[in-house]
């Protein structure tokens, strides 16, 4: 092995600190000697990964530790200038990710410290190193498209969503994070084609599709040295897309930096442009084609690296230490960048502001009942029957329903259930609370927000405020399903399920959200009543599956032969028990289950629909061929490290279990199902009869 000359150390445990390691692995002459986040935890996780010897809170507890010589810094920008000013101090080289800092003074700091300590700064423009755009930059260069005039250049992306919680990430604090994220990228390539960029026209615009990431689509316009750059970021296309468009006097070029392709088209003389075009789709076919089979061997064999500007960039600017030359990107480069942007950045994170101030402004409307989840199925319904008594009601919705405009005693808290400030303005003045609302969709961090967190904001704020009565729904999902007696009769206290995280997001974390509720009522007063409904059915939710189906490819799938009863109950029966569960005194602190007593079962349920709705497609499968598909689901997900959306104790927990005790609901509410299972799946699925 070579002899070791840089001891390198890396600030940052983020996703991004994977490239940057695997980079300095490859390099013979490198050691990491250490690794440090304010989550030391996930320190000592990278550190264990990469085989590092030293995971550290913070660079000064690293420096005194480990003695590196080189600092990688890659934390939020929020962080780069102090931390690089303090590396450059003590000695250490620095390569610090983009963009350099969140303002040019912070730049100009950095750089004139790297002047006044001796040492080399550089910033990671990775998408600058990305081989595909090394070899356009080389093609340009050589003529292949004349006289370059314009470039386009797209990006797609998304983010970890936020998932809760008093520390919310950077991606979500403020409204230029996206276009200093993002935008660094496409104004440094834009400048390595079309000269210095003079001025930048940016526009920014918010879908309203993630409350927290306010502006989620950008468009921008560089004005550079020797033509016009336009630039579209989206955190909304789909499928995510990084490309770029070079257009000459001679031809064109696109980059697809995803895939590493490049192609081509150019002017030929003599040939009449249909044929041009004709030709030119064959060539970058073909063209194509050859490039993505030979790509896919370059990552099969680990010639081509994920995220390969960065391993190029690292290569580059530990070559420049070693020959004491200039590194790969100049750190005047990364302040330019920083100085295009800046302007744009203050104005998208002032104009962030002066939203979230003005929506706090608009006064809530008094009322004595505030609905959460209120544009979903039932959230819905329950509204529609409140209503209608005339009484003001408070919806609490993501962003604005045109049906509750015919309701003018309906006022919507525009809001997420994730944002205690916006939960709290919600409940703040009422009297009951019926918090319907929860994540149904999504990834972990959706579940986590929208039902876990959601609850306990909502909780924290009917403390709060001394609110009379929450009613809460859960789910029958928190039950024990895989361990189920057959026959045995399900009450409130039957066993919880034990293995949640086999489950799946919805279980874990209606759990976790109940657990919330109840642990409230026990240690702080809560006055609250849960109630469990079974599936709730009724028109409007005609396409979900029964329990015990998985619904595939547009088809019903019915583990079994169908004849096992479904815990169904009626949108408007769970209703009536909501409307019941909030004025009942001897209800408060109770868990209540809400399932119709007469038994319909899958096969039944699947034909009524079918009837009804004939686009509705059913198979029934023998348990033990889902349970061998699952186990291959799951060898699958052991081979590509992936958590898989079938497994085999999914499979054992889909059989709902039966029968229910509803002798609660009945003594507490004085409940008992008004429309019922059978009438409730002829009005769904016939129209016939009426709920009312």
């Amino acid at each position: 092995m070579s002899q070791i000359r840089f001891r390198v150390g890396v600030l940052g445990a983020g996703y991004v600190a994977d490239y940057h390691l695997k980079a300095l692995q490859a390099i013979p002459d490198v050691e990491v000697v250490g690794i440090a986040d304010p989550d030391l935890d996930r320190a000592r996780l990278m550190a264990q990964r990469y085989g590092i010897a030293g995971a550290y809170r913070n660079l000064p507890e690293m420096a005194a530790a480990a003695h590196p010589n080189v600092v990688h810094i890659l934390t939020p920008p929020a962080f780069h200038a102090d931390l690089t000013i303090a590396a450059l101090g003590m000695g250490c080289d620095v390569y610090v990710e983009k963009p350099m800092a969140e303002t040019a003074t912070d730049c100009a700091r950095m750089i004139e410290a790297a002047r006044r300590h001796g040492k080399t700064l550089s910033v990671n423009h990775s998408a600058r190193m990305d081989p595909i755009v090394l070899e356009a930059r080389r093609r340009v260069e050589a003529g292949q498209l004349g006289d370059v005039i314009g470039v386009d250049f797209f990006r797609s992306s998304n983010y970890v969503p936020y998932a809760g919680g008093p520390h919310v990430p950077p991606p979500f604090r403020n409204g230029s994070y996206p276009f200093q994220d993002l935008g660094v990228h496409a104004l440094y390539l834009v400048e390595s084609f079309l000269g210095q960029i003079g001025k930048v026209d940016a526009k920014y615009y918010s879908t309203g599709r993630d409350p927290f990431l306010m502006f989620d689509e950008w468009r921008i316009i560089a004005e550079c040295a020797k033509g016009v750059g336009q630039i579209y970021l989206s955190w909304n296309a789909n499928p995510m897309q990084n490309e770029l468009v070079i257009h000459g006097t001679k031809g064109t070029m696109h980059v697809d930096c995803y895939v590493q392709t490049l192609t081509v088209r150019r002017q030929l003389p003599m040939i009449p442009k249909p044929v041009q075009r004709m030709l030119f789709v064959v060539i970058n076919g073909l063209s194509g084609t050859w490039d993505m089979v030979k790509n896919f061997v370059r990552i099969a064999t680990g010639k081509l690296k994920g995220n390969p500007g960065i391993q190029m960039g690292v290569t580059r600017f530990y070559d420049a230490l070693r020959s004491g030359g200039p590194p790969p990107i100049p750190a005047e480069e990364g302040e330019r960048m920083v100085k295009l942007m800046e302007e744009v950045s203050i104005q998208a994170d002032a104009a962030k502001q002066a939203r979230i101030a003005a929506a706090r402004a608009v006064p809530v409307a008094p009322a004595p009942t505030l609905v959460t989840g209120a544009g979903g199925f039932l959230g819905r319904r329950l509204l529609e029957r409140l209503a209608a008594s005339g009484e003001p009601i408070r919806a609490f919705v993501r962003r604005p329903a045109a049906w509750m405009a015919s309701f003018p005693n309906v006022h919507p808290v525009l809001g997420d259930l994730g944002d205690p400030e916006a939960v709290d303005r919600a409940v703040a003045g009422v009297e009951t609370v019926y918090h319907v609302g929860a994540a149904m969709r999504g990834g972990k961090e959706e579940f986590e927000r929208g039902t876990v967190w959601g609850t306990r904001n909502v909780v924290d704020s009917c403390l709060r405020h001394k609110v009379k009565r929450l009613v809460h729904v859960s789910s029958q999902s928190v039950l024990d399903q895989a361990g189920h007696a057959p026959g045995t009769p399900v009450t409130e206290n039957s066993r919880l399920e034990p293995h949640p995280e086999r489950r799946g997001y919805y279980t874990q974390t209606k759990l976790a959200a109940e657990k919330v509720v109840l642990d409230a009522v026990r240690d702080r007063g809560l006055n609250a009543v849960i109630l469990r409904p079974g599936q709730i059915f009724g028109p409007g939710a005609e396409t979900v599956s029964p329990s015990g189906a998985i619904g595939l490819a547009g088809r019903w799938v019915v583990v079994g032969n169908g004849s096992h009863p479904v815990p169904l109950v009626y949108v408007d029966d769970v209703v009536d028990a909501l409307v019941a569960a909030a004025a009942k005194p001897e209800a408060a602190g109770r868990i209540i289950q809400l399932v119709d007593p007469e038994p319909v079962t899958q096969r039944e349920f699947v034909d009524t629909a079918r009837r009804g709705l004939p686009s509705i497609k059913a198979s029934y499968v023998p348990k033990w061929f889902m349970m061998t598909a699952a186990w291959g689901v799951e060898k699958l997900g052991g081979l590509l490290n992936k958590e898989m959306p079938l497994s085999r104790y999914r499979v054992q927990s889909l059989r709902p279990p039966y029968p229910f005790d509803i002798s609660a609901a009945q003594r507490l509410l004085g409940w008992a199902p008004r429309v019922g299972a059978r009438r409730g799946l002829e009005i769904t699925y016939h129209g016939r009869g009426n709920a009312r």
